[in-house]
C-alpha cells in the first residue's frame, strides 16, 4: 500500500525517511558568529555593496561631459552591463545540519563529555 500512490498523492513517508532529508536539506550557521547577528549583519552587507556601487555609477556619470567620447562609449558600456557588481560581497553557504551534528559531537567528545545530550540526562535521570 506504501509503494502505490493514492488518487495523485505522493506516498507518504516514514518518519526515518523524513528525518533523513531533514539532515540533508537543513543547514545551520556554523561561521562562529551569533545566529541572532546574521539577521543585520546579512541585510547590511548587502546594503553596503548597494551603496557602493550606486556612488561608482554616480561617479562615473558626473565625469561622462569631461571624457572624450570613446572613453565616454567605454564608460556607458561598462554602466549598462553592471560591470561594478561583478564580484562584491557575497554570503558564504551555511553548513548542511548532518556535517554541523557531527563536528558538535566531535568536539564534545574532545571535551570529555557525551557526543550527545541524551547521554548527559540518562545518567543523571537514574
Amino acid at each position: 500500500m506504501r509503494d502505490t500512490p493514492f488518487m495523485g498523492r505522493l506516498p507518504s513517508k516514514t518518519p526515518q525517511e523524513k528525518k533523513a532529508l531533514s539532515y540533508a536539506n537543513d543547514r545551520r550557521n556554523a561561521f562562529g558568529e551569533n545566529d541572532k547577528a546574521s539577521r543585520k549583519a546579512i541585510p547590511a552587507r548587502k546594503a553596503g555593496e548597494n551603496r557602493k556601487v550606486r556612488r561608482k555609477v554616480n561617479q562615473t556619470l558626473d565625469c561622462m561631459p569631461m571624457l572624450n567620447e570613446e572613453a565616454a562609449s567605454v564608460a556607458e558600456s561598462s554602466l549598462r552591463h553592471d560591470i561594478e557588481r561583478v564580484g562584491g560581497w557575497k554570503k558564504s553557504p551555511d553548513a548542511p545540519l548532518n556535517e554541523f551534528i557531527e563536528r558538535q559531537a566531535r568536539r564534545r567528545l574532545w571535551r570529555g563529555l557525551p557526543p550527545n545530550r541524551k547521554s548527559v540526562d540518562d545518567t543523571n535521570g537514574s
